[in-house]
């Protein structure tokens, strides 16, 4: 099974780091998942109501990540982080996309919580992943583009495994090639925060939330946690 490592570098870099990994086997994409399709429904209809509006980066959650962002030189206004984007599109649209039941579930955890969310498909994971800067050495096939080679930039923070780039700008965009599909049977979820001492209750709880669409559909789901103290899961 594969380690999920959270680089020295990146720890000294920001301390107060904390990544839930809701890993996931036995997945059932092809079946209804009625209480994703009810989460994704009830945000919609508070936005339209008024009721609610998702984080944008006036918020401390989103800011948070423009700030680390900037730090790794990237513009967090042209490249957003995936929750800023996911966010953005529901207030801008009153919809959020429907791609399938799994990927579904984070995008509404993610935004509900305002929190990066993300998804690797374990079964096309090479070897251990290391949240790390990247040397720019490495290679990145963007989701939805499976023609296109890109290579982040040195200095940028990246989830990489032995093969190549699983995420450039930390949670800006996943790649094609691990992307969750209504196939996968094998995930990781990622959830993430820069301020464990301030917003670490709102990871747990949509760490739980996650956890809750999720268990419905498959044979078995984990939950562990990364940080600068305890720095490597195995999954």
């Amino acid at each position: 099974m594969p380690a999920f490592r959270l680089s020295p570098a990146v720890a000294d870099a920001f301390p107060d780091t904390l990544i839930a990994l809701v890993t996931v086997a036995g997945l059932r994409g092809h079946e209804p998942w009625p209480h994703t399709a009810t989460a994704l429904e009830e945000l919609e209809r508070q936005v339209a109501d008024g009721a609610w509006q998702p984080a944008d980066e006036t918020d401390p959650r989103i800011e948070a990540w423009h700030t680390a962002y900037r730090s790794f030189g990237t513009n967090p206004r042209r490249i957003r982080p995936s929750v800023d984007a996911l966010g953005r599109r529901l207030a801008k649209k009153g919809t959020l996309p429907r791609i399938n039941a799994a990927v579904d579930s984070y995008n509404a955890v993610s935004v509900r919580h305002g929190l990066p969310a993300g998804a690797f498909d374990l079964d096309h994971v090479t070897g251990d992943v290391d949240i790390r800067y990247a040397d720019g050495t490495e290679s990145f096939t963007p989701l939805g583009e499976p023609d296109t080679l890109e290579h982040p930039k040195s200095g940028e923070i990246i989830y990489a495994d032995t093969t190549g780039v699983l995420t450039r700008h930390w949670n800006h965009r996943d790649a094609h090639r691990t992307r969750v599909t209504e196939d996968s049977a094998h995930v990781v979820f990622a959830l993430e925060t820069l301020h464990a001492n301030r917003d670490g209750h709102h990871l747990k709880a949509a760490a739980d939330e996650l956890q809750s669409l999720l268990t419905p559909h498959t044979a078995q789901t984990t939950v562990h946690y990364l940080s600068p103290a305890d720095p490597q899961a195995t999954l």
